[in-house]
């Protein structure tokens, strides 16, 4: 779906600069997203992006492995953030989330509903689900009983292929209208996450900007910039 078959029709672009942040959502907060190899050092490299800054939650995303190998690689990257009191989130598959006993899933529009994942995994787990560009995807999502809609790619990235682009201004509608927290993914840097967060994201999902290059350096640099 593309802005233009929105059901709800297009955004007033002028929204954006009409936004303000309500305080009472918080700060921004800092939502890291996995890269594909998480073997060899990753564990380590995991614990010292978390000691570098405060972190909400960790996302575990591999892909082409079965479901016995993902649980051997998740297990320890599990036990370190749980060490720094961070969610654990399981990418995709409700399954390894409930073998796991993950802190949460993230759904694709490819993964199924939030209501049957809650239904497997209970009501204490945390259920995201990608809206891409849709604000009616988003919608259905929160009524579906998802605890947080993403929305992006706002920026190009090389960490998947991705066919929607929206706007910051989707945040600030969103963040005006409903109570349920948004993430903002793709391609988020600490030089281009500033609009973002004035538009309106409680998270900012990011992954290559932390694992391409020093981990430690990319989140105190991403704790300067929300916390500043």
């Amino acid at each position: 779906m593309t802005p233009d078959d929105d059901p709800l029709g297009p955004l007033d672009a002028d929204f954006a600069t009409r936004f303000e942040r309500d305080g009472t959502r918080g700060t921004c907060q800092l939502y890291l997203i996995s890269p594909p190899d998480v073997g060899g050092d990753f564990p380590d490299r995991l614990r010292r992006a978390l000691g570098a800054g405060p972190v909400a939650a960790f996302q575990f995303r591999v892909k082409g492995v079965d479901q016995h190998a993902a649980a051997k690689l998740a297990e320890p990257l599990q036990a370190i953030c749980a060490e720094h009191d961070v969610a654990f989130i399981v990418n995709d598959s409700v399954s390894l989330a409930k073998r796991l006993g993950a802190d949460g899933v993230h759904l694709g529009q490819e993964d199924g509903d939030a209501r049957e994942a809650r239904s497997v995994l209970g009501p204490n787990v945390q259920i995201g689900v990608t809206c891409h560009d849709s604000r009616h995807l988003a919608m259905e999502a929160g009524e579906a009983g998802a605890d947080y809609v993403a929305f992006g790619s706002f920026y190009p990235t090389s960490t998947k292929e991705v066919r929607h682009h929206p706007e910051p201004v989707i945040l600030s509608w969103w963040s005006a209208l409903f109570e349920l927290p948004c993430v903002a993914i793709g391609g988020i840097t600490p030089e281009n996450a500033a609009p973002l967060v004035k538009a309106g994201a409680d998270f900012l999902a990011v992954s290559g900007s932390v694992w391409s290059g020093d981990e430690e350096a990319a989140v105190k640099a991403f704790a300067a910039l929300l916390n500043g």
